[in-house]
Order: C-alpha cells, then structure tokens, then sequence
C-alpha cells in the first residue's frame, strides 16, 4: 500500500510512504495474541500457503519473517483528488480461545485491540476487524495459560 503525501503550498508530492500488508498483518497478530483469553492464532489453508511462501522469500534474503499466521489483510486505494489514498478495508483473525473465557467477549477485545494497535502503528484505521474463532482449547488454564500438564500453550 502506497501513499504520496503534499506539499500544502505547492499542492504537489513531497514523500511517499509504504506499508506492505504483512506489516500490518504482524501489528495485529501482535495485539491479537495479548488479548487475555487468546490461546494462539489458528491459520487456515489460505494463510498457510501465503505464509510458506512469504516465509520462504524472507529466509532466502537472510530476514526473519514476523509471525503472521492466522491474519488476512485486505487493503484498498481509493481515489481522492490529487492522490490516492490507502485504506484497510479489512482484517481477518482466526484464533482459538482458552476455555474459561466467553468467546464473544474475547472477540469484541481482540476486534478492539486490533483496530487501536494497527491505527497506533499506520496511521490507518481498520473498516473491520472480522474475528472467527476457529476453536475453544478446553486443555488451557485460564490463569497461567499453559496446558493442564503444564508445557505452556505453544
């Protein structure tokens, strides 16, 4: 996603800035996972494919990939004279929550969270943030988040 941002006086570009989705994919993958009552994020067949081969690229060029699994994001441009303007039409996190929290409740948080981490880390701010819950992890402890016998969730 690019933008160009004015000169006011001379009403043409100055700089412009670019923020890949990936980005913005990890900012809210972040933000998702510390939402208390999020056990991990769960990828789809969709999101694994796009993260081997995302993965792959980075490690080829010798970059350690952000962990990005289980987020989608879908960015637009809209036109807006004179320039086009960059928007995030939507997220998609699918996660799985530890049994002793109301899954709707930890959804409206993660929906929050998102949102302020990704507007606080683009400047954008997300149209949606559509979160399924892809699973409801019963083996979780609520208070320590680690399994019941005891090697942590991850």
């Amino acid at each position: 996603m690019t933008t160009t941002v004015p000169d006011d006086r001379a009403r043409a570009p100055r700089f412009q800035w670019v923020i890949a989705e990936p980005v913005i994919a990890a900012v809210a993958a972040r933000a998702a996972v510390g939402v208390p009552g999020v056990v991990r994020l769960e990828p789809g067949l969709t999101g694994l494919a796009s993260h081997v081969g995302r993965s792959t690229r980075q490690k080829i060029k010798g970059l350690a990939p952000a962990a990005t699994e289980g987020v989608r994001v879908t960015a637009e441009r809209r036109s807006v004279m004179p320039s086009i303007v960059p928007s995030i039409s939507r997220v998609s996190v699918d996660l799985v929550t530890a049994g002793g929290h109301q899954a709707a409740a930890v959804a409206r948080a993660v929906q929050r969270e998102v949102t302020r981490a990704v507007a606080d880390a683009t400047g954008l701010t997300p149209q949606a943030v559509m979160v399924s819950i892809m699973d409801v992890d019963t083996d979780t402890d609520t208070d320590t988040g680690m399994d019941t016998d005891g090697t942590g969730v991850w």
